[in-house]
């Protein structure tokens, strides 16, 4: 009898790779560990970023993101619109893998990569406003004009909290590259995995450049620590983190004065008057101040 039965044939289990300066490589570590859905089956394989990727990672966004920060702000926009268009383009995929991982219906899952696209668009239209709202003409006391102007503060680690959702990752990552910024980020491996390997897959088909949007799947407590103490990382960002996770990430950034943002008291990610806002950009810009002289 030729014709196989077909509870003989050997599932395919997908392999979720690193997403490193517009790639996908395994982990240096060789390493890999099991993400299971909402009924405990094992989905996937989800790398085990350790130090070296961490540090390949930093190295190919500190080579990118200066020519991000120096494109224009409404080039910049347009890009990340595209990635919009590109997680609308998957939303069934995002949708069902939702519904897989955490069990929720198919109108739950729906609402929320809607609301994860919905909240691209809005951080694609605030790229070209950022200066006039964080920044502007200062009065002072004497014959000077006086501007201050917003910058990108460089290459910021955005650590990802447990049991994530796709509106999570998108509302940590867009307030940091809006501002021209490099994200690398660090997604525990556990359910939101896949979540955080199909964003970066979706990335990657958009015209986000090499470089600006790393993801690394890793075990949180083995990465912080190195995150924290790296000198190459400006800045650190992250929400609703455990009280290890945080401790960790602030002592180790202050032996280097690394800024560390934690939005320990933010509100929930669909809580747009908060995440849509501009002010949750702030946390990752220097502000520059220009005097000049003015004739009296």
């Amino acid at each position: 009898m030729n014709a196989r039965s077909e509870n003989s044939r050997v599932e395919v289990v997908k392999t979720l790779k690193l997403f490193v300066n517009g790639a996908f490589p395994r982990s240096e570590s060789g390493r890999t560990i099991p993400v299971k859905d909402a009924k405990k089956h094992v989905i996937a394989h989800a790398s085990h970023a350790s130090r070296k990727d961490l540090r390949d990672a930093v190295e190919s966004a500190n080579q990118a993101q200066p020519k991000w920060s120096a494109a224009t702000a409404y080039n910049r926009g347009q890009v990340i619109y595209r990635l919009a268009e590109m997680l609308e383009a998957r939303r069934a995929e995002f949708v069902s893998l939702i519904m897989s991982i955490e069990g929720r219906s198919k109108s739950d899952a729906t609402r929320e990569v809607d609301h994860a696209i919905d909240r691209c668009v809005c951080y694609a239209g605030w790229t070209d406003k950022i200066a006039s709202i964080l920044g502007g003409k200062q009065p002072v006391a004497g014959p000077y004009f006086v501007f201050s102007m917003p910058e990108a503060t460089g290459t910021v680690a955005v650590v990802i909290p447990d049991g994530a959702q796709l509106l999570a990752i998108v509302s940590l990552v867009l307030p940091v590259i809006s501002a021209g910024n490099a994200a690398i980020v660090i997604a525990p491996v556990h359910a939101n995995a896949p979540l955080a390997i199909a964003f970066a897959e979706a990335v990657a088909t958009s015209d986000v450049p090499a470089g600006i949007v790393t993801v690394l799947t890793g075990v949180r407590a083995e990465l912080c620590p190195w995150i924290a103490s790296h000198r190459d990382i400006a800045a650190v960002a992250g929400a609703h983190l455990s009280q290890d996770d945080a401790k960790a990430l602030e002592l180790g950034a202050a032996e280097n004065l690394k800024r560390v943002c934690l939005f320990t008291d933010a509100a929930k990610f669909s809580d747009d008057a908060f995440w849509n806002s501009p002010f949750a950009i702030q946390p990752f810009v220097e502000i520059k101040t220009v005097w000049h002289p003015s004739a009296l």
